[in-house]
């Protein structure tokens, strides 16, 4: 990493990041191919597809159907997530170390961000189930626009922020939130405990890895320690 780095902005991706988010997804998934009469896709192809936009990620687990079948496996979708969550079935644990992190952040100053494959409303559930909302100054969801692997997000959250690249960090699990990342010229950090393996996340382009939160706190201080 640079010495002359300078870190303004982290923005977190969510599933797979901060929240353990694959057992609702995998069954909304499974119920909305089952619904439509086709076999549910193996979980390791659902994790895969975790931080896309929620089409993107159906075109990949079908992608010799129609445009109208993807259309309606992603409603089926959306309503089982929705069925999950009205009757309290949706289980999203931060993973540990999750809030540590963030409270060392915010304690050092740091403009905190998220960028993520849920549409706004999702997310706002996800968070404000941890109390966690209000945290983060910059929420881009894929609502509002390209998602993952495409910049615009975070080039979204570097303007809402007033930080050019320089003085940004993306920290995700996926490959999609490295490209991201590097498209949008940030700095790219993996995280270990996600859905994509490390060395996926080192060949797409991450500067660093980290193993834990406590690492990544580290990290992350150490790198913003060097421009204060």
């Amino acid at each position: 990493m640079s010495a002359t780095l300078k870190v303004r902005l982290a923005v977190f991706d969510c599933d797979g990041t901060l929240v353990d988010g694959q057992y609702s997804i995998i069954a909304s998934m499974n119920r909305a191919f089952e619904a439509h009469g086709l076999d549910a896709p193996a979980a390791d192809d659902i994790r895969h597809v975790v931080g896309l936009p929620l089409r993107e990620a159906i075109v990949r687990l079908l992608p010799g159907a129609t445009e109208a079948d993807h259309a309606r496996l992603e409603n089926g979708y959306v309503k089982a997530y929705s069925a999950l969550r009205r009757n309290g079935a949706v289980n999203d644990p931060l993973f540990p170390g999750a809030v540590e992190t963030l409270d060392a952040l915010d304690h050092a100053g740091w403009i905190l961000g998220i960028a993520t494959g849920k549409g706004r409303r999702g997310l706002l559930a996800t968070l404000e189930s941890h109390g966690i909302a209000g945290r983060f100054a910059i929420l881009q969801t894929s609502d509002l626009g390209p998602g993952k692997p495409n910049p615009d997000m975070l080039l979204n959250a570097m303007s809402e922020a007033g930080a050019g690249p320089a003085d940004t960090v993306m920290i995700g699990d996926t490959t999609y939130d490295m490209e991201m990342a590097r498209r949008a010229g940030t700095m790219a950090v993996g995280v270990a405990w996600g859905y994509h393996p490390q060395e996926h996340l080192r060949r797409a382009g991450a500067h660093t890895v980290a193993q834990s939160f406590a690492e990544l706190t580290e990290k992350l201080a150490d790198l913003g320690g060097k421009t204060r």
